[in-house]
């Protein structure tokens, strides 16, 4: 029986590199490369009408960067798996890239296969950083908490004034299942496993207070 080839959308500003990741990637029975897109205003148009399973994002391009366009996507299609495109290896980078909803992070100069293996990892649920990366994927000892991104304290806040996920759905225009979605991240992001808990944090650390009235 056949299995549905996964679908890929290469997202990078520079053709000859998209070019060469779509002949490697279209070597392989079960990928199908859907599209090669070169911002990340195109990507965040596009990704609805292509339903990529797997976005290949380039970390820097001009205009919409590949972290906004990363954030967005996501409100869009929460379960899509990205992975990062860089040639920067720095802790910070990939840090910042799994902060903001990342699957992994591939450096651009790593082996053919390794691309693949790095798709086939994401879609299994897990996290994949390439040979040459580092930055450590284990809870942190000092207790702080990992950054939320923009629209995570825009829930957040949300959820401190005890409205329920439909409610934060209508109030910003987007998915139930999105909100889900954002609702698990900022649990796991903080280590917070109620609700209570979330309002709590925002109590104590002034997201209700520093509002303003503001949604």
């Amino acid at each position: 029986m056949s299995q549905t080839p996964t679908r890929v959308l290469i997202v990078d500003d520079h053709p000859m590199v998209a070019e060469g990741i779509q002949s490697i990637l279209e070597s392989y029975d079960d990928i199908e490369v859907v599209g090669t897109l070169t911002t990340g205003e195109e990507a965040v148009e596009r990704t609805p009408h292509l339903r990529p399973d797997v976005v290949l994002m380039d970390l820097n391009m001009p205009g919409l960067g590949g972290l906004t366009a990363t954030e967005m996507l996501l409100e869009q299609a929460p379960e899509t798996c990205i992975l990062i495109l860089s040639m920067h290896d720095s802790p910070q980078y990939i840090s910042t890239a799994l902060s903001h909803g990342a699957r992994g992070y591939v450096l651009k100069d790593v082996p053919t296969d390794e691309i693949k293996q790095a798709i086939d990892t994401v879609l299994r649920g897990e996290r994949y950083l390439c040979t040459g990366a580092r930055v450590s994927l284990e809870p942190r000892d000092d207790d702080q908490p990992q950054a939320l991104t923009g629209r995570e304290q825009t829930i957040l806040l949300q959820l401190a004034k005890g409205r329920s996920n439909k409610e934060v759905a209508i109030a910003l225009d987007i998915s139930v299942r999105t909100v889900e979605t954002h609702r698990k991240n900022i649990k796991r992001k903080l280590g917070i496993s109620s609700t209570a808990g979330l309002t709590r944090y925002a109590l104590e650390h002034g997201v209700l207070q520093g509002t303003g009235g503001r949604l």
